[in-house]
């Protein structure tokens, strides 16, 4: 499994010199399986520059998992290089209640006056359903015996699922809009998380606040740096990489936070190593 990032921003496309290292572009995850599937995660400004990568490479077989449907993980859809080809097909994919309403989004975001294209311009075949035995609920059934994938509920506003992909033995764990403090309604509880993570290899998680920034922002579907180090020492994860960066924050304050995350864990005298994600970091399971 080759795991890439285009985008990890949150919120809001943060272009500019004060984030250069760590990306501007909001959330869109490259994953490429053993047996040749394209799994895209979320469809954020970093969509973009993952189309061009994608229609330069022949890469037009995708499969698509959505998380939820707010703005910055969709809002690169538009500009999606290979929606606009015949040859390209594409699954797109999310919960339940999804399920039904992901071409109703899609459609609309492109609608006058937002978007000068209509979504009829669209050239590829778009497919809207999972190939599950229960959509978003429970296991994919993988395609030629290939990979399989898992989601769980995130808790934030609106809803929306988190997923798990797993090969030879290997997991990914994706929960970009994830708040663990605040329990939204008919949203998992923190147990039911840690499970679902329990052992993974690698994480991304949202770590979109600071304990100050939270005092105000309770309740708004994002968690703090130390929640998010919580979950992955309770479920005892491997890797966890800190995602969802807010977009107030900079090259130079995510450098300080990922040293103090780092303290704490020395701290507590924990194994799992942790990072800031950042556009362009690849990572091999």
């Amino acid at each position: 499994m080759k795991i890439k990032i285009w985008g990890c921003r949150g919120s809001l496309t943060t272009p500019g010199k004060e984030t250069l290292r760590y990306g501007g572009n909001t959330t869109c995850v490259e994953v490429r399986m053993r047996d040749g599937r394209v799994i895209i995660l979320d469809a954020g400004s970093g969509l973009m520059n993952l189309g061009k990568a994608l229609v330069a490479g022949q890469d037009l077989t995708l499969q698509m998992l959505l998380t939820h449907a707010h703005w910055d993980h969709l809002c690169g859809f538009p500009f999606f290089a290979p929606a606009y080809l015949k040859q390209c097909q594409i699954t797109l994919c999310g919960g339940p209640a999804a399920q039904q309403s992901l071409e109703r989004y899609f459609k609309h975001q492109m609608e006058p006056p937002f978007f000068p294209v209509p979504f009829e311009g669209l050239q590829a075949r778009l497919d809207f359903g999972c190939r599950c035995d229960h959509p978003c609920a429970g296991k994919l059934i993988a395609e030629r015996g290939g990979p399989g994938c898992r989601s769980v509920r995130l808790n934030h506003p609106d809803g929306g699922y988190g997923f798990k992909l797993e090969e030879d033995g290997k997991s990914f764990v994706f929960l970009p809009d994830n708040e663990l403090r605040f329990h939204h309604a008919n949203c998992p509880e923190f147990s039911e998380q840690v499970d679902f993570c329990r052992g993974a290899d690698l994480l991304f998680h949202d770590a979109q606040y600071t304990e100050a920034d939270y005092q105000r922002t309770r309740g708004w579907g994002h968690s703090t740096y130390g929640d998010a180090l919580r979950l992955a020492t309770t479920a005892r994860v491997k890797r966890l990489g800190l995602f969802h960066h807010d977009p107030a924050r900079t090259d130079d304050d995510l450098d300080r936070q990922i040293e103090s995350c780092r303290r704490q864990l020395r701290e507590a005298g924990s194994t799992v190593d942790c990072f800031a994600c950042a556009e362009e970091m690849v990572i091999e399971l």
